[in-house]
């Protein structure tokens, strides 16, 4: 049986390169990826995402703009350390699309043992606009390769880069 991977797809399209994650979950849907994983754009659909991570998913892999302080177009690869001591307050901010919002939100909501990986891509500009500055449309492609290459060793056990 192959692994069960979600690919989400988050960020806000009117905010300019914030759009970034669903962009990238757009071009993966007509990617032929392997059976067993779902790509879905859940745009700032926070309280939905976490409740789908709780539906047995192996990995999720999530793509979003990532503000670190380098180079827009820059793309990461983050795994993050799962937050502890979340609580009910978590909830307050339950639109909210921030990974690390999304994965203490989980924890309230009992967890999950899936791995989460962050596809992320340094934006430009977050300002209310539609579409992505040219850096981070440039960078589009590159992370749709990244995330294929994360599915491929996700479902093969294989390590990214190792092929086979």
């Amino acid at each position: 049986m192959s692994a069960r991977v979600l690919v989400a797809g988050v960020g806000n399209v009117f905010l300019g390169d914030d759009g970034f994650g669903v962009e990238v979950a757009r071009r993966l849907q007509s990617a032929g990826l392997p059976k067993g994983v779902r790509v879905a754009d859940f745009g700032i659909r926070g309280v939905h995402l976490a409740y789908e991570l709780l539906d047995g998913y192996q990995t999720a892999i999530l793509v979003d703009a990532t503000p670190r302080g380098g180079e827009p177009g820059t793309v990461y690869v983050i795994e993050p350390e799962r937050p502890t001591g979340a609580s009910e307050h978590t909830l307050l901010d339950a639109h909210g699309m921030e990974p690390d919002a999304v994965l203490s939100m989980l924890e309230v909501l009992g967890g999950s043992d899936a791995k989460v990986l962050i596809v992320g891509c340094e934006p430009a500009d977050v300002q209310e606009r539609i579409g992505l500055s040219p850096r981070v449309a440039d960078a589009v492609d590159e992370a749709v390769a990244v995330v294929r290459e994360l599915v491929d060793a996700e479902t093969t056990g294989h390590e990214p880069g190792e092929g086979g």
